[in-house]
């Protein structure tokens, strides 16, 4: 639930020119706006951020896992001395993403679906390898120079994203988007720094046919790394040529799958349904106990610390936050305070049965005028701040959906939706040959045979021998 905020060219502020250096990774010649001591400050900022926006998955053993693995890869790339970071975000999407400065991020999506430490490494690579090469750095940089804001990869579009509270300047780092010639760098790049650890690099062409067969499961939409990795035409081509390019003796190189899956025995699979989810346009949170229907045909979002919507038109957002303080009129009026808010009377109200302020608002941004609705609500010992927005030519027409959904929020009495549980990988060790097909008839799983086939990266009919480590999907199937 990302509080709203205006963005500001505050950082645009602090990027001075730094002139062109040469590139420790590649040896190329790079202009570069940002220094290397303002790539770290950078990354320091938007880590906060990320941890508010996205979540750490609370698995400390997972995470001194990741950090380990990465500062062992980091040691052996061309920038040794920057803080490195590595952490895993409470994310069921597949993807990896690196902020300037050191900062790395993979998703439990990610680690659930690789299948040993090797294929994790040649990921984990590639993301060091857009931190070395500065990839990350400049990209900002161009962003700053051509005066565009942040490549912004939320449900906010790119002529609506200064008005989006959800548009934050940290969900904006997480979705720059890398050139080909990046991506074939990072690619290369990663094969080095997993081949210096002593991994079996080639694993890198295992985890390129994961994401192609993702892609294919997912239909027209894109998988979260396949948007934000751009694929360089035959992508497994390439890195399978670059691999040819290797020294071919990988006597002695380490792949470790078996100790890999067994530390992914018990992690949340798939959506955690305790953490709010939508079902249809309808929104439930079962741990704070309340839901609110959306309009039909909006783009959702749900975050750590907001639930939003955006109309198909991308031109009205509606928003759900909880805020800090006591009572609803106190956070109506400290709402309406804030520096370039223009807000009506407060008026003192009821949302099905509970405590309520309401109070139309205007605001000016760098893009223009605001109009929109918000509805302070107590509940469960605090309050929600519901807000329903639009450009100011455009809120007459958004007006009546918007309040409608804002007044829609309620206390959440289903038990099925109350009680729901998160999904989990049990790694089990079959006893006898078998196929997942054939194990699926005999423990049912709550996901499709197909999704095992593609975590456990076999066909779901190829003979598995006895011995063999299966990651394995538990738990009841989500409402």
């Amino acid at each position: 639930m990302v509080r709203t905020r205006f963005i500001t060219s505050g950082l645009a502020a602090a990027v001075v020119l730094a002139g062109c250096a040469k590139n420790p990774a590649t040896g190329a010649n790079q202009l570069m706006l940002v220094s290397e001591s303002q790539e770290i400050q950078m990354g320091q900022q938007y880590d906060k951020e990320v941890i508010a926006s996205i979540g750490l998955y609370p698995d400390p053993a997972l995470q001194t896992y990741i950090q380990e693995l990465g500062t062992r890869l980091a040691a052996t790339s061309e920038r040794p001395k920057l803080p490195w970071t590595f952490r895993v975000v409470d994310d069921p999407a597949v993807n990896a993403f690196a902020l300037p400065g050191g900062f790395i991020y993979v998703t439990r999506g990610l680690l659930a679906h690789m299948n040993s430490e090797a294929e994790l490494a040649t990921v984990v690579g590639h993301e060091i390898g857009h931190v070395t090469a500065r990839h990350t750095a400049a990209q900002m940089s161009k962003e700053q120079l051509i005066g565009l804001g942040l490549a912004v990869g939320s449900i906010a579009s790119p002529t609506f994203e200064r008005y989006a509270g959800t548009a934050s300047q940290a969900l904006g780092l997480l979705f720059l988007k890398f050139s080909r010639d990046n991506e074939n760098q990072a690619d290369q790049l990663g094969l080095r720094y997993a081949g210096r650890a002593n991994y079996d690099a080639r694993k890198m062409a295992n985890v390129m046919t994961l994401l192609d067969k993702i892609s294919q499961q997912s239909g027209s939409r894109l998988p979260e790394w396949m948007a934000t990795h751009p694929n360089p035409g035959n992508r497994l081509q390439h890195i399978n040529t670059m691999i040819a390019q290797l020294p071919q003796d990988f006597a002695g190189t380490m792949v470790n799958r078996d100790s890999y899956e067994r530390r992914l025995d018990g992690i949340i699979f798939g959506m955690n349904p305790r953490e709010g989810f939508f079902k249809g346009p309808e929104f439930f949170h079962p741990d704070l106990k309340f839901r609110m229907s959306f309009p039909s045909g909006w783009s959702t979002f749900n975050g750590k610390d907001a639930v939003a919507a955006m109309s198909p038109q991308q031109d009205a957002v509606i928003e759900l936050t909880m805020v800090k303080e006591g009572s609803a009129d106190q956070a109506a009026r400290a709402f309406l305070s804030t520096a370039g808010m223009q807000g009506g009377a407060v008026t003192r109200s009821r949302v099905n049965g509970m405590s309520a302020s309401e109070a139309p608002f205007g605001a000016t941004t760098q893009s223009g005028a605001v109009r929109g609705m918000a509805v302070f609500v107590e509940y469960g010992g605090g309050v929600y701040r519901l807000l329903g927005y639009s450009p100011e030519s455009r809120w007459s027409t958004n007006q009546s959906v918007a309040q409608r959904a804002l007044y829609s929020f309620g206390q959440l009495t289903d038990p099925a939706m109350l009680n729901v549980q998160p999904q989990h990988l049990d790694v089990l060790v079959l006893d006898r040959r078998t196929t997942l097909a054939e194990l699926a008839q005999q423990r049912p799983p709550p996901v499709p045979v197909a999704t095992l086939a593609l975590i456990n990266q076999v066909d779901e009919a190829t003979p598995l021998e006895p011995g063999r480590l299966v990651k394995w999907v538990i738990g009841q199937p989500l409402p």
